[in-house]
């Protein structure tokens, strides 16, 4: 090679990092350590070798690897993923060590070992955009893999990342239930704010193709409710082990730590398409709201946009109404609040009576 030239090859990155790494270390710093190497040196490093794989670079709390062929990279990546969910069935929640990975077959600068470029740029984004537990692929990575394994694609559609010039077509994988199944045992703490989770809808169409058309409906739908910034929204990604599954709403709920549950259907005639939709506060089985929408597939995007602002400029009002409805009904256990309360109530009523004197003759 002359003096001054620049060494490329084309190759599959898969870029890695650890969910929550800083909140991990935070708490246990030896701790911490201790199980990422022993998840090294019994997991990931055997799984890259036995996928021809080669370690580029390590960080702290996450690995740069490149592989000859994406389907091995795919391949490695999915095998470790799910034996991660197994071993961290029996971990508490907050103890858990999840890895978050994004795949990118791109043009890369080799330089003394390392690799530089767009390409290893556009796997770093991936990762980032990814659920713990999860894996997003770009579209060139899916082209490659999408007839050679036997996995299912989600289209996650596209979004603009930093410093990358276009948006990025992103898909994800849904690893199957033995993966993303949440773990058997006490039921996830409700957060502090409103919980919603988007179930997958089902596909009563008759029409195995129109699966991306129900798929997308309740993307959209989850990132129209993700918009309401007082209400916290279970990811699409983490409803995949539902879909295609009969479900008891309470046990979702409780699996996913939510308090209300989205569920639906797809219908199709002709060119026409019904979207049913109820919302179910699942710790009573209470039904809070319950509508359909129809519509024509004549523009499909159009449609989705029409449902999803329906269906949460529909719900919002109904979820507002309901949280104001349990917090009257909660009594105050903190006893400085209700000493409060006392306090205002004798002041407002002191005010009614001398309004009333005053407006005597």
């Amino acid at each position: 090679m002359s003096e001054g030239r620049v060494e490329r090859r084309l190759v599959a990155i898969l870029a890695v990092d650890v969910s929550g790494y800083s909140r991990l270390m935070g708490q246990d710093e030896e701790g911490t350590l201790a199980a990422l190497r022993a998840v090294r040196r019994e997991l990931g490093d055997p799984k890259i070798a036995e996928h021809q794989g080669r370690i580029v670079k390590t960080t702290g709390d996450g690995l740069l690897v490149e592989f000859a062929s994406v389907v091995d990279a795919v391949r490695c990546a999915v095998e470790v993923q799910r034996e991660m969910l197994a071993r961290n069935a029996a971990v508490p929640a907050q103890r858990r060590i999840e890895f978050r990975m994004g795949i990118n077959v791109g043009d890369i600068i080799i330089e003394d070992g390392d690799i530089f470029g767009n390409g290893v740029n556009i796997a770093a984004r991936l990762e980032a955009l990814a659920e713990p537990g999860g894996i997003c692929l770009s579209a060139a990575a899916h082209e490659q893999v999408r007839d050679h394994l036997d996995l299912a694609f989600h289209d996650l559609g596209e979004k603009q990342v930093k410093n990358i010039i276009r948006p990025l077509r992103i898909y994800g994988i849904a690893l199957g239930a033995s993966s993303r199944a949440p773990q058997v045992g006490a039921p996830l703490p409700l957060p502090d704010k409103p919980s919603l989770v988007v179930l997958p809808f089902e596909n009563m169409t008759g029409d195995a193709e129109q699966e991306y058309f129900v798929d997308g409906m309740v993307e959209e739908i989850t990132t129209a409710m993700a918009r309401l910034s007082w209400l916290f929204v279970i990811a699409r990604n983490s409803t995949f082990a539902y879909k295609g599954k009969p479900v008891a709403v309470k046990q979702v709920a409780q699996e996913l730590g939510v308090r209300y549950v989205l569920e639906g259907s797809v219908r199709k005639a002709g060119n026409r398409v019904r979207i049913t939709g109820q919302l179910i506060d699942a710790t009573t089985g209470t039904h809070i709201w319950a509508d359909r929408f129809d519509g024509a597939l004549d523009d499909i995007f159009e449609l989705q946009d029409q449902v999803a602002s329906s269906v949460a400029g529909a719900i919002e009002p109904k979820l507002r109404q309901t949280e104001i409805e349990r917090a009257n009904r909660k009594p105050t256990a903190n006893l400085t609040a209700y000493d409060l309360y006392l306090r205002a109530e004798r002041q407002l009523l002191s005010k009614q009576r001398q309004g009333r004197t005053f407006c005597e003759p």
